[in-house]
C-alpha cells in the first residue's frame, strides 16, 4: 500500500521510506534515515536530528545537509506525537520491529532498541543504550547513557536507571533496584509455573546457567543475553 504522508511533514534528502507508512503533520525526518513498512509516525515527531553532545556537528539534515550514520527503523512501529529519535554519532540509531514509542519519549544517538519494546510517555533514553526485545519502560523513566536493559524487563514509572537491568526482572525507584521477576512477561512467552520457578534462580543471579526445557524462542533470547553479559 502507498504511504500516507501529511503535506506539512518535511522529509529530507537521503531518507528512504518503505510502504504502508503513516507520517503525521509537522513531522521532520532528516537523512540519512531508513524506514521500513507499516509504521505509524505521529504529528510533530523528529527523526534523524543531530546527536546531542557538544562536539557533534549540527547540520540541517531536513535541508540536505547529511553527515552521520543516521537512523534505521524497521517495520510496524508506532511512534507517537513529539517523539525524538536522534541520529547516531558513531553507529546508526536503530529501532527494530513492532515497538510502541509513546508521546514525548526520547531515544538518543547510537541507541539500539530491539523488537516488541514498549517505551511509554516521557521516557528519556540517553546515548549508546541497548534496550532488548520485549522490555517495558514505565512513564517518565530516565536511562543513563551506555545502559543495557535486558529482554522482558519491566521498569516502574519514574525510575532512574543507572546500571544494567537484568532479563525479565522488575525494577523501579530512584536509584532503581530490582524487586522481583516479571512473571507476566514469562507467562506470555509460554512459560508455565514450573518453568518460571526454574528460571527464577538464573534471573536473580543465583544460578549461572539457563535451565533446560524452556520455549525455544525464550531460550534463544536468554542465551543471547547471557553471551552478551559474558563478553563484559
Amino acid at each position: 500500500m502507498a504511504n500516507r504522508i501529511h503535506e506539512t511533514a518535511i522529509i529530507g534528502e537521503d531518507v528512504e521510506i518503505g510502504d504502508d507508512n503513516v507520517i503525521g503533520p509537522y513531522t521532520v525526518i532528516a537523512g540519512p534515515t531508513r524506514i521500513g513498512d507499516g509504521n505509524f509516525i505521529g504529528p510533530h515527531v523528529s527523526i534523524g536530528g543531530p546527536a546531542e553532545f557538544l562536539s557533534a556537528p549540527h547540520l540541517a539534515g531536513w535541508d540536505g545537509e547529511n553527515d552521520g550514520p543516521g537512523v534505521v527503523i524497521g517495520d510496524r512501529n508506532r511512534i507517537r506525537e513529539f517523539v525524538t529519535i536522534n541520529q547516531g554519532a558513531k553507529d546508526a540509531t536503530r529501532l527494530g520491529n513492532d515497538n510502541y514509542v509513546m508521546g514525548r519519549a526520547h531515544i538518543a544517538h547510537d541507541c539500539v532498541v530491539d523488537n516488541s519494546v514498549v517505551i511509554t510517555s516521557a521516557v528519556q533514553i540517553a546515548g549508546h543504550c541497548h534496550v532488548w526485545s520485549g522490555s517495558n519502560i514505565g512513564l517518565g523513566t530516565v536511562v543513563h547513557q551506555g545502559t543495557q536493559i535486558g529482554p522482558g524487563a519491566m521498569i516502574g514509572l519514574g525510575s532512574a536507571i543507572r546500571k544494567e537491568v537484568g532479563a525479565f526482572t522488575i525494577t523501579l525507584g530512584n536509584p532503581a533496584r530490582t524487586t522481583g521477576v516479571n512473571v507476566i512477561g514469562l507467562s506470555r512467552r509460554g512459560c508455565d509455573e514450573a518453568a518460571i520457578t526454574a528460571l527464577t534462580g538464573f534471573l536473580t543471579g543465583k544460578e549461572a546457567e539457563v535451565p533446560a526445557g524452556l520455549p525455544e524462542e525464550l531460550a534463544a533470547l536468554l542465551k543471547a543475553w547471557t553471551e552478551r553479559s559474558n563478553e563484559h
